[in-house]
């Protein structure tokens, strides 16, 4: 499995147009073949700074999801509401305690 993490900053009046457009999305991209896992997270001290973590069942199923359509309708919304280059880390998971 892949997890993905992805930091994005956003411009404060922007906000609310990048949380919309997360709300009318996260069910087709949680849907999206190979997606296993999906959450939104945001920075305790800073509120314009947001983090998406998701699980994929490979680089494969990660890969065909940033080429998919799916993916450039969402891109295409939020990247010009970015105040800061956004980051992002494909990790492997090594653990979990439950």
């Amino acid at each position: 499995m892949l997890v993905r993490i992805v930091k994005m900053g956003y411009y404060k009046q922007n906000i609310e147009v990048f949380l919309e457009n997360f709300e009318n999305t996260k069910s087709q991209i949680r849907g999206f073949e190979g997606c296993q896992f999906l959450e939104l997270y945001r920075d305790k001290k800073d509120p314009t700074i947001f983090f998406t973590y998701s699980h994929w069942e490979s680089e494969e199923a990660l890969e065909n999801y940033r080429k998919s359509e799916l993916f450039k309708r969402v891109w295409s919304k939020i990247k010009p509401l970015f105040s800061m280059r956004p980051e992002a880390w494909s990790v492997d998971k090594l653990e979990t305690l439950e």
